[in-house]
């Protein structure tokens, strides 16, 4: 099996590594101190659950490695469009696009049986200029659930969680799917294939598309938003409103509300992603956490009056601070 990881950050680097451990043939496409520390020494995973070092190809040109199985993307959603030259030397004619991203994904009305089947989602697909470089039919769904920090060139510091559930678009238990599944899990990481992988992006969507925006306007931890009872009331209602918005598309997610926030709390004085970009003067993951939603509420017909008025704030910040 032959893998590219596309963007071989902090969760990039981490799968290329333990996809390399596991036996996979793994090519990391990175950049910069990093991509040379990796070219040197390899990457480095420190975590509780043991460190270890693997020495994955590591190389800034994709022409280099040329058309793999699998394409991990560890690339914000926003670049997408745009990352059609690194991309393009990598696919062949089976190659599947694992894309690992927070938030609606580009093809999540790909092959959706019911009314909004084949729609597109302007805020992460503009113009298709997303579906032009990614074709839908390539994508295997994809929900991270590890958080991992660079701790420096070469070293992935792995917080917690080794769950990536994946799945494909249309809901099949595919082949391509079970290898890849056999691959991660080789590699000593969790990997279901849920047929219904809509659902855990709704799941992990609930926090992300409450807490990342909040806290990008508070500059607040995810427990000092869940402590903070007037904000842990705004939680609640946008998770409300999410959840109106996820069933209206045919999306169920088995989880309470107090369940997710007593997650929320329990991962403790935690900087969402959205409120460490901010601090780094990097450009706000908004589109396909909060946009995309509430352009979702606008084709289903929700109200989402919260969600309207957090994004409108958040939007305005994000162009502020654009870089």
């Amino acid at each position: 099996m032959k893998i590219a990881v596309l963007g071989a950050g902090a969760i990039g680097a981490y799968v290329g590594a333990a996809l390399h451990r596991g036996g996979a043939e793994v090519h990391l496409v990175a950049r910069n101190d990093h991509l040379r520390a990796i070219q040197a020494n390899g990457v480095t995973v420190l975590s509780d659950r043991g460190d270890f070092t693997a020495h994955p190809h590591a190389t800034d040109d994709p022409k280099e490695i040329g058309p793999v199985d699998y394409v991990f993307l560890g690339l914000k959603a926003h670049s997408y469009p745009s990352s059609g030259s690194l991309i393009a030397p990598l696919l062949g004619e089976h190659t599947a696009v694992v894309a690992g991203q927070n938030g609606i994904p580009w093809w999540y009305f790909h092959k959706l049986t019911g009314p909004y089947e084949g729609r597109r989602i302007e805020a992460v697909d503009p113009g298709g200029a997303t579906s032009e470089v990614l074709d839908p039919h390539r994508a295997i769904g994809c929900v991270v659930y590890p958080a991992t920090v660079i701790e420096s060139p070469g070293v992935i510091r792995h917080l917690e969680g080794t769950r990536f559930s994946i799945g494909e678009p249309d809901g099949s238990l595919s082949e391509r799917c079970k290898m890849l599944s056999e691959a991660m899990i080789a590699g000593g990481l969790k990997c279901p294939v849920e047929p219904n992988l809509r659902d855990d992006i709704w799941i992990k969507l609930m926090g992300n598309a409450a807490f990342n925006p909040i806290s990008a306007l508070t500059r607040a931890t995810m427990v000092d938003i869940c402590r903070h009872a007037p904000s842990r009331a705004l939680v609640v209602s946008l998770m409300e409103e999410i959840l109106d918005i996820a069933a209206r598309v045919g999306s169920t997610p088995d989880i309470s509300i107090e369940r997710r926030l007593r997650g929320a709390e329990g991962v403790g004085h935690h900087k969402t992603s959205m409120l460490q970009d901010l601090e780094a003067g990097k450009q706000l993951e908004l589109d396909p956490i909060v946009t995309a939603v509430v352009e979702m509420a606008d084709i289903t017909g929700a109200d989402a009056p919260t969600l309207r008025a957090v994004h409108a704030a958040t939007d305005l910040l994000a162009r502020t601070v654009s870089p």
